[in-house]
C-alpha cells in the first residue's frame, strides 16, 4: 500500500514539473509572438471593388474540389447572389436561410463563398441541406472584394458588374439590396 502511494506521489510530482515547463515554453512564445505583431500605426482599410466594377474572373473550388468560375459572363438577365459565410459565424447561421429564401424569392443565382476550414464548411453545408447550392472556398474572391466582416452580400450581374454589396443581418437588409437589382434589370 505504502510503494502504491510513492509511485502515485513521484507521478503527481513529474505531471507538475512538465506543466511547469509547459507553461514556460507558452509564455515565451507568446513574448515572440507579441514582439512579431508590435503597434506598426493605424492602418487605412482597402476598400476593394465598390458597386458598379466588375469583378476579375477568378477560379475557385467547391467544397468538392471542382472549379467554380467566378466573374465570367453569365446568362443574359442573370443575377448572381455571392454571400460570404463562416461555418463559426452565428449571424450568418441565421442569415443563411433567409438569404437563401430572398434568393429563391426573386430568382437570383445564389453561391456560397465559405471562411474557414473545409470540414466545418462541409458540416455547415451538410446541416443546412445546401447539397443543390454551389458553396466555394478560398481567400482570393473575398481579398478582391476586401469581404473583412460575415456575411456579407455581393450582387453581381450577367456581366460580373457589382449591383450591390454590404454586410446584412436581417431580412430586411437583404431586401433592401434587391431594389438596386431591379432597377438594374429594367435599365437594362
Amino acid at each position: 500500500m505504502m510503494t502504491v502511494l510513492i509511485v502515485s506521489q513521484g507521478l503527481l510530482f513529474a505531471a507538475i514539473v512538465a506543466l511547469v515547463l509547459v507553461v514556460l515554453a507558452l509564455a515565451r512564445q507568446i513574448g515572440i509572438l507579441h514582439e512579431r505583431i508590435a503597434p506598426i500605426g493605424q492602418q487605412t482599410p482597402q476598400r476593394g471593388l465598390d458597386v458598379g466594377q466588375p469583378i476579375p474572373r477568378i477560379t475557385m473550388r467547391t467544397l468538392d474540389g471542382a472549379p467554380f468560375p467566378v466573374g465570367e459572363r453569365l446568362p443574359a438577365g442573370t443575377i448572381r447572389m455571392l454571400l460570404f459565410v463562416g461555418a463559426d459565424c452565428p449571424v450568418c447561421k441565421r442569415v443563411l436561410p433567409i438569404a437563401l429564401d430572398v434568393a429563391r424569392e426573386r430568382g437570383l443565382d445564389p453561391v456560397l463563398v465559405g471562411d474557414g476550414a473545409p470540414p466545418e464548411l462541409a458540416a455547415m453545408r451538410d446541416r443546412f441541406a445546401l447539397s443543390d447550392i454551389p458553396f466555394i472556398t478560398g481567400v482570393e474572391l473575398g481579398l478582391v472584394l476586401q469581404v473583412n466582416r460575415l456575411p456579407t452580400l455581393v450582387l453581381l450581374d450577367d456581366s460580373g458588374t457589382i449591383l450591390a454589396r454590404d454586410v446584412v443581418n436581417t431580412r430586411r437588409q437583404v431586401e433592401t439590396l434587391l431594389p438596386t437589382v431591379a432597377g438594374h434589370s429594367a435599365a437594362a
